[in-house]
């Protein structure tokens, strides 16, 4: 991929160190360098295992019970996101932490990295759910994925529920749910208190999440787009950035971030 430019590096870079409230959404594309797989692609997750494409819809997931017994028994012997590392993308965003400038992280991945590398659990909305977690889709309990995968591993084909016998499902938003409608409102609500929306990694065509980068432009905040290809809302940014998100991300973010 090829290196952004050192201009709009630099602009990106100033639009930062100025603003006082960012608001950072992110996608796939910013743990591609973790090793970790797109869904689609040659290589994705759902093009080798269909099944798994399947288990991530709701309505198959429910009424399937031997889809459920075979997706807890690939979760048993790990996942794509095991031993997964955060990347210097990743890392690099934990400076808008330590500088008091981080509003809120929105991400759409699951895979927990941006926490691994430092964000605090308070600054992330995970609008798609996490991979760390199942849920009861019964009466909403949490547990740690961990632990329900102890119960496979002894045994348990299709762990239920230790408070209500309910179903076990990740915690993660699969197709046919809704999002969990607190998320969504305090992604819409820090987009519009922002100075700064910093969008990294995203096609910013999942809606309705992508919208709050338009809502964030109406409510005055600048935009920048950091992706490696074009995105709807390019018109939109005061700065866009294509190329490496694990390269430009250090560039524009890491370091002493002070406004000149």
């Amino acid at each position: 991929m090829d290196a952004p430019s050192a201009a709009l590096i630099d602009q990106a870079r100033a639009f930062v160190a100025e603003a006082r409230r960012v608001v950072v959404l992110t996608g796939a594309g910013i743990s591609t360098d973790s090793g970790i797989p797109d869904f689609r692609g040659p290589n994705g997750l759902w093009t080798k295992d269909p099944d798994a494409e399947k288990a991530s819809t709701i309505s198959a997931y429910v009424g399937d019970p031997e889809l459920r017994k075979r997706n807890w028994a690939r979760l048993s012997e790990g996942s794509m996101w095991e031993g997964r590392e955060p990347n210097d993308g990743h890392r690099a965003l934990v400076h808008l932490q330590e500088h008091g400038k981080l509003l809120a992280l929105i991400t759409q991945n699951v895979d927990g990295l941006h926490q691994a590398a430092g964000i605090d659990d308070d600054h992330v909305v995970e609008i798609h759910g996490t991979t760390r977690k199942v849920r009861c889709l019964a009466c909403g309990e949490t547990a740690p994925m961990e632990r329900a995968l102890e119960r496979v591993r002894a045994g348990e084909a299709d762990p239920a529920c230790r408070s209500c016998g309910g179903m076990l499902k990740s915690a993660t938003i699969s197709f046919g749910q809704n999002l969990v409608a607190e998320d969504l409102a305090r992604a819409e609500a820090v987009s519009q208190q922002c100075d700064l929306i910093l969008a990294i990694g995203t096609s910013l065509q999942v809606y309705p999440i992508a919208a709050v980068v338009p809502l964030a432009h109406r409510s005055g905040a600048r935009v920048v787009i950091v992706n490696g290809e074009p995105t709807p809302f390019d018109h939109l940014a005061d700065v866009v950035v294509n190329g490496s998100i694990s390269h430009a991300l250090p560039a524009i973010c890491g370091g002493p971030l002070v406004d000149s």
